[in-house]
């Protein structure tokens, strides 16, 4: 996995600059997605492989699908992608393009790992409390798991606040042994 990233950060990279030097980062996001979701498609991946296939023809497919909307730059993205046989690269590309968006708009994801659903209104006292202590918007996702048994696991990239009854339990049972 992370050869792939390695190899798709100079294309999301390029492309981030492209769309922000034109203030066209929304229709960017959505071509990527998109193209990447055009690549995801088992009947286009086969075609990735196939030596039958140009980088021509498949430039062609995914530029009448996904990047006309960009013009003449999302058509030579496209085209250097095919080109340098970096199509099947695009769902990679399009995830960094999006932590680069989001990071210049000052918008951070955060993950929510709860034990049981999280109310609307806990979700909103969550966010606010994040937003102030991140110092940016807040985009939350959440998700369950019962194995927690209480509380949540908070991710929001290299941070993690771990407040489960699990961990405190763990905790408590590490100290009375040790």
């Amino acid at each position: 996995m992370a050869d792939r990233l390695t190899i798709a950060r100079p294309y999301a990279r390029a492309a981030f600059e492209e769309a922000r030097v034109h203030a066209r980062l929304g229709p960017w996001s959505e071509a990527l997605q998109r193209a990447a979701a055009v690549v995801r498609d088992p009947r286009v991946a086969s075609l990735l492989g196939n030596p039958r296939v140009t980088p021509a023809q498949l430039a062609q497919l995914l530029t009448s699908v996904a990047a006309a909307p960009l013009g003449e730059a999302g058509e030579n993205f496209v085209r250097t992608l095919a080109a340098n046989r970096r199509l099947g690269y695009l769902p990679e590309i399009c995830a960094l393009f999006e932590e680069l968006k989001d990071a210049a708009q000052g918008v951070a994801n955060v993950t929510v790992t709860s034990a049981a659903p999280l109310a609307v209104s806990q979700q909103d006292k969550l966010a606010a409390a994040l937003q102030k202590r991140l110092k940016r918007a807040v985009r939350l996702h959440c998700q369950i798991d019962p194995a927690l048994i209480g509380g949540a696991v908070l991710r929001a990239g290299d941070l993690v606040i771990d407040g489960t009854l699990r961990t405190r339990l763990e905790r408590i049972a590490y100290e009375l042994t040790a």
